[in-house]
Order: structure tokens, then C-alpha cells, then sequence
């Protein structure tokens, strides 16, 4: 399906890309501690909103 070039492309792009990412979001996290206060529930709800659209779709198709 890839060719070896692809695949060893994809993988380092990958694992760079998580570094560079997670370096930003210290840094960040460092400057604007208080801009993240409540971003927890967000991620909450909106895992909890995709759940229920998966359940929906399930119980639907049966």
C-alpha cells in the first residue's frame, strides 16, 4: 500500500511533529497558565458529544 520511503517519511514526521507540538504547549502553559482554567470540561463534553453520536448511529443502523 506505501512504499518503505512513505512509510519511514510518515513515521519521522510523526514522532517530530509530537516533539515540536509538545515543546510549544510548554512553553505556552508557562506564559498563559490562567487561559487554560476550565478547558478540561470542553474536552469532556465534546468526548462525551461524539460518544453519544456514535451510539446514536449504532443503535439507528440496528
Amino acid at each position: 500500500m506505501f512504499s518503505n520511503g512513505q512509510l519511514l517519511f510518515a513515521i519521522i514526521f510523526f514522532v517530530v511533529f509530537t516533539i515540536a507540538i509538545t515543546i510549544s504547549y510548554k512553553k505556552d502553559l508557562k506564559k498563559l497558565k490562567g487561559s487554560y482554567k476550565g478547558i478540561r470540561w470542553v474536552i469532556i463534553g465534546f468526548l462525551s458529544f461524539v460518544f453519544l453520536l456514535v451510539v446514536l448511529k449504532k443503535l439507528s443502523v440496528s
